[in-house]
C-alpha cells in the first residue's frame, strides 16, 4: 500500500504545494508574452495560464530542493516542462488527433482562437521552453543550459511524448496487452514527468545511484498518473476533470481499465506507487518527503 503521510504532513505538503503553484504561475505569467503578433499571444497564454495542477512543475522544484540544486535553473526548467505538457495538449485537442472541446474546464484553444492559431500557439510554446533553458543573463551556466535542452528534447520527441502520442493514435481500436500499453503511456505521458524530476536533479551534481532511484521514481509517477487518469475517466464527470469524461471509451482507445478492469487498475496504480516511494528509500536523498507526497498526491487524484 502507498505511504500514509500523517496530517500534519499532508499539511505542509498542502502549503508548500500552494506557494509553489503560485510562484510557478507568476513566472509563466512573466514569460508567456502578450505581446506576440495577431493575437498569437493572447492563445498562448489562454494555454497555459489559469490551469492545471502544475504536477510536472512541482516534480522538478520539489527534485531540486531535495538534492539543493540550483533553484533559478530550477524555475526555468520547471516552467518549460509546462509550456511543453501545455503545447502538447493543445495540439492533441485538435481535430486531426482526439478532437476535444473542454480542457482545464474551459473551451480549447482551437475551440477559442481558430485550428491554425491553436496550431500556431502550440508551435510557439514549444520554442518558448527552450529559450526560457538558455537565458543570456548568466543566470544558468551554459553546460548546464545545454544538459537541461536535451532532456527535454529527448523526452519531448519522437523518442518520448510525440512518439508515445503516434503509438496512441495507430492504436485505436486495437487491444493491446500489457507490456504494449505501458509502452505506450512511458513515452506519451511518463517521459515527461519522469524528464521533470530528472531535470530539477539536473540543476546539482548527484551521485550515478541517486540519479538512477530518481529516474526510477519519476518512471512510476509516470505511470501511476496514466493509471489513475484511466480510472477517473470512467469514474469522474467532466466538470470534475476539466475535460471531457469517458472520451477514451468512446473512441476505442486501449486503457488499463478497459484491459484489467477497475478494481485491478486502482491495485496497479498503487503497486507502482509504492515501488516510486521505494525508489525514493534508496535513493540516499534525505530531504524527499515533498517528492514522497507528490506521489501519493498522484494516487489521491479525484479522491
Amino acid at each position: 500500500m502507498t505511504q500514509a503521510l500523517a496530517p500534519q504532513a499532508i499539511s505542509s505538503f498542502a502549503a508548500w504545494r500552494d506557494a509553489q503553484q503560485a510562484e510557478v504561475e507568476r513566472a509563466l505569467s512573466g514569460w508567456v508574452p502578450a505581446q506576440a503578433p495577431a493575437g498569437l499571444g493572447d492563445a498562448m497564454r489562454y494555454a497555459v495560464l489559469d490551469g492545471g495542477k502544475r504536477l510536472r512543475p512541482l516534480l522538478a522544484l520539489a527534485t531540486c530542493e531535495a538534492v539543493g540544486g540550483h533553484t533559478a535553473a530550477a524555475m526555468r526548467a520547471a516552467c518549460a516542462v509546462e509550456l511543453i505538457h501545455a503545447y502538447s495538449l493543445v495540439h492533441d485537442d485538435m481535430p486531426c488527433m482526439d478532437d476535444d472541446v473542454l480542457r482545464r474546464g474551459k473551451p480549447t484553444v482551437h475551440v477559442r482562437f481558430g485550428e491554425a492559431q491553436a496550431l500556431l500557439a502550440g508551435d510557439a510554446l514549444q520554442a518558448l521552453a527552450f529559450e526560457l533553458l538558455v537565458p543570456d543573463d548568466g543566470s544558468v551556466e551554459p553546460a548546464m543550459s545545454a544538459r537541461l535542452c536535451r532532456m527535454l528534447a529527448l523526452a519531448a520527441g519522437a523518442g518520448g511524448m510525440a512518439g508515445g502520442q503516434a503509438i496512441d493514435l495507430a492504436s485505436v481500436g486495437v487491444a493491446l496487452d500489457q507490456p504494449a500499453l505501458e509502452l505506450m503511456h512511458r513515452h506519451k505521458t511518463g517521459a515527461l514527468l519522469q524528464a521533470s524530476v530528472m531535470m530539477g536533479a539536473a540543476t546539482a551534481r548527484v551521485s550515478a545511484a541517486t540519479e538512477a532511484r530518481l529516474a526510477e521514481y519519476g518512471a512510476c509517477v509516470g505511470l501511476a498518473f496514466q493509471v489513475v487518469d484511466d480510472i477517473l475517466d470512467v469514474t469522474a464527470d467532466s466538470a470534475t476533470l476539466g475535460k471531457t469524461a469517458g472520451k477514451d471509451a468512446a473512441a476505442d482507445k486501449p486503457t488499463f481499465v478497459s484491459l484489467m478492469g477497475l478494481a485491478s487498475a486502482q491495485t496497479y496504480a498503487d503497486r507502482v506507487l509504492d515501488q516510486a516511494h521505494e525508489a525514493l528509500r534508496q535513493s540516499g536523498i534525505e530531504r524527499s518527503d515533498t517528492l514522497h507526497a507528490l506521489a501519493d498526491w498522484v494516487g489521491r487524484r479525484g479522491s
